[in-house]
């Protein structure tokens, strides 16, 4: 079982806070609790009780009316209660912790005088081991129901998630045992292949029987052969689907199921959120682009504009001086045209002046 994340344990506490579970055989035995060293300590002095039931709010014990602890708990003024928990770890290791408590409740225990049901309210959080060993039990319960039809093709990849050792395996159908091949589990059914003829294998009782590791265990799985086919090119190979019965199901074979869901689940999210942030770095990269290209087009538009009103004006200012010096050579014309008029005006004078002479000695 991988290790949950302190986000994981606040989700099962506010999901499951008040969902209380009932200290049966079979969930004794997923959670690995040790029920011999569960105590209550009160004052200073520890007894042995058992534990019925509990929550992430409250538990409750059950314990003799005629002992110590009883007359210690069932005072006016009750002191603060601790409960203590344990539970096996891998390697045969305790995993223990106490739980602050106070009583808030005492009922006979079925109308006993000898025993009676304690409830213990919890004055503070659980630890955050209780939440996760609860919460992924009460996880898997929901995801039986809600995720019961998603198969799981066994590979190398899947059994080493699962924690299933190998695909071999025994199937023992009208108490006949049989060996069989894995090719599929769910949380409602598996799918074997064997050697038998399909007509006396449908609709048969069997107990599928698989080897689980971490921790080391073999699970039997109580169901029915719904459907029986013959493998391709084989007449006493059939492909067995086999539904299990949904109240018999251990919950050590959930919490296995559950976890390798979990985790690819998971695994799908991590990897659409990197697709998803992959995507927005690259609509982002885009977007730059586009702009730079936008600014450095409009960058020689705008060049080109500055310099357009420069280019209109040269000419005019060109033609001005045209203009100008065009006006200024008729005036320098006209300057050279004074003095040959002159001169023709005293050239005529002279001549005049000539003939005024020569006119009376002619006489």
């Amino acid at each position: 079982m991988g290790i949950a994340t302190s986000q994981q344990i606040t989700k099962y506490y506010d999901q499951y806070r008040d969902t209380e579970i009932t200290f049966t055989k079979d969930i004794i035995r997923a959670l690995s609790l040790d029920p011999r060293q569960v105590y209550i300590k009160c004052n200073g002095t520890q007894w042995p009780c058992i534990i019925n039931s509990t929550s992430f709010q409250l538990s409750r014990i059950i314990v003799g009316t005629k002992g110590g602890a009883f007359a210690q708990i069932s005072a006016k003024d009750a002191p603060p209660v601790q409960l203590r928990f344990c539970f096996f770890e891998p390697e045969n290791q305790l995993l223990s912790f106490f739980v602050s408590s106070r009583v808030t409740n005492i009922t006979p225990y079925m109308n006993s005088q000898d025993l009676a049901v304690i409830t213990l309210t919890f004055t503070q959080r659980p630890p955050d081991d209780l939440i996760e060993l609860v919460g992924r039990l009460l996880e898997a319960n929901n995801n039986a129901i809600r995720r019961r039809e998603e198969r799981i093709v066994l590979n190398e990849d899947s059994k080493r998630k699962l924690g299933i050792t190998k695909e071999e395996s025994i199937i023992i159908v009208q108490n006949v045992p049989r060996h069989c091949i894995i090719r599929d589990v769910s949380f409602s059914g598996a799918k074997v292949i064997l050697l038998g003829l399909s007509q006396y294998l449908t609709n048969k009782d069997a107990v599928l029987r698989i080897e689980f590791d971490e921790p080391s265990e073999v699970v039997a799985v109580k169901g029915t052969i719904v459907a029986a086919e013959l493998i391709e090119g084989r007449k006493d190979i059939v492909a067995a689907s086999i539904k299990f019965d949904e109240n018999l199901v251990p919950l050590s074979y959930k919490l296995h199921v559950n976890a390798f869901l979990t985790q690819v689940r998971k695994t799908q999210l991590s990897a659409t959120d990197q697709i998803a942030l992959q995507k927005a770095e690259q609509e982002k990269e885009a977007e730059s682009e586009t702009k730079k290209t936008a600014s450095e087009g409009s960058s020689p538009a705008k060049n080109a504009a500055a310099a357009k009103p420069a280019v209109q004006k040269a000419p005019s200012s060109d033609g001005t001086k045209q203009e100008k010096s065009a006006s200024a050579e008729p005036t320098s014309a006209q300057t050279n045209a004074k003095p040959d008029a002159a001169h023709d005006a005293n050239t005529a004078t002279a001549s005049a002046a000539k003939e005024n002479s020569t006119a009376p000695a002619s006489k």
